[in-house]
């Protein structure tokens, strides 16, 4: 079998081990005659399943006790009206920084529950760095804070997190959790899609202090309430099954190989290869300022639309898979995942290398 370097932003390549394992346990999971997606998520094995996966998540971010953990539906794109929902609470305002295409997706939508004022934004040079952040930028009545840690389209992210105070800080983690450290205790909710870092599309993980439960608008849809999602356990209803036991897989993995601060590492190891080729190249170029370049997804162009495509075409037969540039910006882009390896990268600088020295 001939794998693929797959560079796609998401759903993203998983670590081979967590693909066999789950290969293995398809049909007969442990014993019990049945296959993970045909269980009932009542179960003693499923219940087993997911207290495992929670248990250690928690182990990796290092969770307060006063923090619930949700498997949860819907994307990203659901928490963008979950959020307002259930934390304007007070001045039914809110702050957010606009750093790409997802966290204007969030504030369009917080905008329908309430007053959102932007407080920083990088679009004016098209999102290709973060805005610098002082805490008096910041309304003082504000419900929440909302930042986006990593662009996956741009290929950006904060080289720090800005401190809010006694405001709540709210993060669409989704395309760097468990990449970094991050301390859990700085945000009041943490969300993330699975499908880039964690597991298969299906699933979403919430984290959210436990003081900022219970708080939700009457409007607020049952499905929609963090409550609901509390008091159920993640079980108000049947839960992405096959997509939580393949997350469980993965942080089981991430244990046994160092957990996030090898992989912090890693990553970082892992994009340097690919920045210094980028930064002293002829052909091409990094697109991101160097403060705030992301360590997970890295935009490059030529600055030519058909050599970007011929590129795109030649490595693709290379086993250099889904390179392409997300359809608004253009160019190439390498997400570089957890799981994917160092080979990978040292296999795509290679090709780059060949192929400017073939079209200089």
């Amino acid at each position: 079998m001939s794998r693929a370097y797959n560079f796609s932003a998401g759903p993203a390549t998983l670590p081979l081990e967590v693909l066999e394992k789950a290969q293995a346990e398809l049909v007969d999971y442990k014993g019990c005659g049945m296959s993970v997606m045909e269980m009932s998520h009542r179960s003693k094995e499923f219940i087993g399943i997911t207290e495992s996966a929670e248990k250690n998540l928690r182990l990796l971010m290092h969770i307060p006790d006063n923090y619930k953990v949700l498997f949860l539906q819907g994307g990203a794109s659901t928490q963008f009206a979950m959020v307002p929902l259930n934390l304007m609470s007070k001045s039914k305002s809110a702050d957010y920084i606009n750093t790409g295409a997802w966290s204007k997706k969030a504030i369009s939508e917080a905008k329908r529950y309430g007053t959102v004022k932007v407080v920083a934004s990088s679009e004016d040079t098209t999102f290709n760095y973060i805005p610098e952040i002082s805490t008096d930028l910041f309304s003082p009545d504000a419900d929440y804070i909302h930042i986006t840690t990593n662009n996956t389209i741009y290929g950006t992210c904060y080289p720090d997190i800005p401190s809010t105070g006694n405001i709540p800080l709210v993060a669409d983690m989704s395309s760097d959790i468990l990449s970094r450290e991050y301390d859990v205790s700085k945000f009041g909710l943490i969300y993330a899609g699975a499908q880039k870092n964690i597991g298969p599309a299906g699933v979403t993980i919430a984290i959210i202090r436990e003081d900022l439960v219970g708080k939700a608008m009457d409007i607020t849809p049952t499905m929609l309430n963090y409550q609901t999602h509390v008091e159920g356990e993640s079980m108000y209803n049947t839960p992405p099954c096959f997509a939580i036991y393949m997350a469980g897989l993965v942080f089981e993995y991430l244990l046994e190989n160092g957990g996030v601060p090898a992989m912090e590492k890693k990553n970082r190891e892992k994009a340097a290869i690919l920045y210094d080729f980028l930064d002293h190249s002829s052909m091409f170029k990094a697109t991101v300022e160097s403060r705030s370049r992301s360590i997970m997804n890295i935009p490059f162009v030529t600055g030519d639309e058909e050599l970007d495509g011929l590129f795109i075409k030649e490595a693709t037969a290379r086993n250099l898979k889904t390179l392409k540039g997300h359809r608004s910006v253009g160019g190439m882009r390498a997400s570089i995942y957890n799981a994917m390896p160092r080979e990978g990268i040292e296999a795509l600088v290679d090709f780059m290398k060949e192929f400017e020295q073939k079209n200089a």
